[in-house]
């Protein structure tokens, strides 16, 4: 249950800053929870109120949460039975904006904004394709996902996607209209990164001089594919002297993963590490990081690898992959679930062919800025900042703030917000229709 006592600072009608809370599951160590508490700490700096609710206050990352950042635990028995303490949070509290993200956690906040009323807007976000969530997730919840969003989307002011192949799947699958679902690519890269990056080899195989030494980062779950990847390296094994596989994250299939390396008979090339807090070390200091995922919605993992000058070997999984590397120009791409494949792009000394500059400036398009700047637009957008006084100054302007529609179109316009369609139809507070908003050129990725 919502504690009330921690709401008293939002409950004041008469604040003068924006407020966004940010609803999702817990804190585990996952890219979407990293994520989120790096844009809460660069709207913080920018003088916006920000709320985290969760579902349950647990998981790996509750160490790394930014001082000052109000926490919210619901304490449902399982997600849906958060929707009565997300009602009430919403009536005491009354942010201006509720950023919700994941499937279920949507459909929570698309039931609670309906049923708490109010002026709080709602912006769902989607981080995955939902078409593989909805066919490979056990489960009956994830294969409703799709006729939910197809019910509900409507009581949503806006519809997220982390990539625009996500936002394609998304219009596809759950019959959402394509204008009504903006493209913002996640906080990748922020202030701190080349700080968290630095430091000495966090593992003596990376100072032994016996050979390259391949990172992977991530959930050891079927999505990940990770038994691919070993069967991948053990192909690659007898051509890369010395080479060896390490494997960052935990996850249920770990112990038939440990049996399977020990069947292929690399069990002593294969590092199981386990989860890192700060993956970035290991992987700046790889001869490559290798995603073999079956699906992704955008791929963190090949951004923060790119920040490093780290080159990559993906699978061209939907979707995302293709997206960062434009095709290939900054990593290897090879099909799904071909083993032999990303065997050979191991083998093919993958630093010698993708230079780490060139790498670090592609990741630099999926900066922790943008990300605020685009959640900033969403406020302007929906006529909060402004009466707020707490949006981005008009340069041309005087110091005067900037127009919501302004604001939204500016940032479109000068490819800071990444959005392959525009702000699409923004309709004015308190309806639910309206005249679409003029589409805005549609900008690279």
């Amino acid at each position: 249950m919502a504690d009330v006592a921690c709401l008293a600072p939002l409950i004041d009608p008469d604040r003068q800053r924006p407020a966004i809370a940010f609803y999702m599951h817990d804190l585990s160590g996952g890219g979407v929870e990293r994520m989120r508490l790096a844009l809460a700490t660069a709207l913080m700096a920018r003088g916006v109120d920000v709320t985290l609710v969760l579902h349950a206050r647990r998981g790996a990352l509750l160490a790394s949460l930014p001082p000052g950042l109000r926490v919210v635990e619901l304490g449902g028995a399982r997600t849906a039975l958060d929707l009565p303490a997300l009602v009430r949070f919403l009536r005491r509290a009354r942010p201006d904006l509720l950023v919700s993200s994941l499937g279920h956690n949507n459909v929570v906040a698309l039931l609670a904004r309906a049923l708490a009323g109010g002026g709080t807007r709602l912006v769902i976000c989607q981080h995955n394709a939902l078409s593989r969530e909805a066919a490979e997730m056990p489960g009956l919840g994830y294969r409703a996902l799709p006729l939910l969003y197809r019910g509900l989307h409507r009581l949503a002011d806006r519809v997220v996607a982390v990539s625009g192949g996500v936002a394609e799947d998304l219009a596809r699958v759950a019959g959402i209209p394509r204008g009504r679902i903006s493209v913002v690519h996640n906080p990748v890269i922020g202030p701190d990164f080349v700080r968290r990056a630095e430091g000495p080899p966090p593992h003596p195989w990376f100072t032994d001089g016996r050979g390259p030494v391949f990172v992977s980062a991530g959930r050891l779950v079927p999505q990940k594919d990770p038994e691919m990847l070993l069967r991948a390296f053990a192909l690659m094994a007898p051509r890369g002297e010395g080479a060896r596989l390490m494997l960052l994250g935990e996850g249920p299939m770990r112990p038939a993963l440990e049996g399977l390396a020990r069947e292929l008979g690399i069990a002593g090339r294969v590092c199981f590490a386990g989860f890192r807090p700060n993956p970035l070390p290991y992987i700046r200091h790889a001869a490559a990081l290798v995603l073999a995922s079956r699906y992704e919605g955008l791929g963190n993992v090949l951004i923060e690898a790119l920040g490093c000058g780290t080159p990559v070997i993906s699978t061209d999984c939907p979707f995302g992959p293709a997206e960062i590397l434009q095709g290939g120009r900054f990593g290897d791409l090879v099909p799904v679930g071909d083993a032999l494949g990303l065997a050979a792009a191991m083998a093919d000394t993958p630093r010698l062919r993708f230079p780490a500059e060139a790498l670090r400036q592609r990741a630099a398009a999926f900066s922790v800025d943008r990300a605020a700047e685009a959640h900033l637009a969403l406020l302007a957008a929906f006529s909060v900042g402004a009466r707020r006084g707490a949006l981005p100054l008009d340069p041309a302007g005087a110091g005067r703030p900037q127009t919501p529609l302004r604001l939204a179109d500016s940032l479109v316009t000068s490819g800071r917000l990444q959005n392959n369609r525009g702000l699409g139809p923004l309709a004015p507070a308190g309806s639910r229709g309206g005249a679409p908003h003029a589409a805005a050129p549609e900008h690279a990725a």
